[in-house]
């Protein structure tokens, strides 16, 4: 296999084939690496401003104590990573549903994967982020009922654009009624979507939230020689 690049590993998952990939960008001599779950890139370490950003938003104006707080959909780490980079955030869950990616991080074969695991304030869940939270007992296993002050989601494309049907009920009133039961007062809930911001799922997230919001975050495209964006939808339990 040629130098320029690697697969790191191949798993055959519920989900499909799902690969881990490191190659070098020949115009910058950058090392990328790539998750892919079928034919789809899941996370590129090529574009990562808007995971790093998604974090940012997310924890920008709660209060000065010790955060508690929950990332739904591992990737390739730059969220959790981000999170952990704030000051006052004591505790941080990531919740993934494919254990075959938390094994690349406690192995250390993805950038971030060294650094999140020597950080005591982290741990990684192998679970369903959706059906934990339809459970009733939460994200903790450790500790189910638990609330925390940030809920930071970046699994599906959109909220019209899912990884698995099975997620649909997450995005409406009573999926996100759940969520808001997990958030203490006050709480944020933040959300990565791929697509342009779409005014009836912030109307939905109004009528269970407050300071409902999408940010849009731009950054170069060097694959296509021009900007892209993503959006963020931020809300806050009232």
């Amino acid at each position: 296999m040629s130098a320029r690049f690697q697969e790191l590993d191949w798993r055959q998952t519920p989900l499909g084939e799902l690969s881990l990939r490191r190659r070098i960008d020949l115009g910058s001599g950058e090392e990328i690496h790539e998750i892919k779950l079928n034919d789809e890139f899941l996370m590129s370490s090529l574009f990562t401003v808007a995971e790093v950003e998604l974090a940012r938003l997310a924890l920008a104006d709660l209060p000065r104590k010790p955060l508690d707080v929950v990332v739904g959909g591992l990737g390739l780490g730059y969220t959790a990573q981000t999170v952990l980079e704030h000051p006052h955030v004591g505790s941080l869950l990531v919740v993934d549903a494919l254990n075959e990616v938390i094994e690349w991080h406690q192995q250390g074969l993805v950038p971030a994967g060294k650094a999140l695991m020597a950080d005591n304030r982290c741990r990684l869940v192998h679970g369903d982020f959706f059906a934990m939270l339809r459970s009733g007992h939460g994200f903790d296993p450790a500790a189910p009922g638990t609330q925390f002050d940030a809920i930071i989601v970046d699994i599906d494309h959109s909220p019209q654009h899912l990884l698995h049907p099975g997620h649909a009920d997450f995005y409406q009133p009573e999926g996100l009624t759940r969520l808001a039961e997990v958030l203490r007062p006050g709480g944020v809930f933040a959300l990565w979507s791929n697509d342009p911001p779409d005014e009836e799922y912030a109307a939905t997230l109004a009528t269970i939230f407050t300071a409902v919001r999408a940010e849009i975050v731009s950054f170069p495209n060097r694959l296509q020689d021009r900007d892209s964006t993503n959006t963020v939808y931020l809300a806050k339990r009232g």
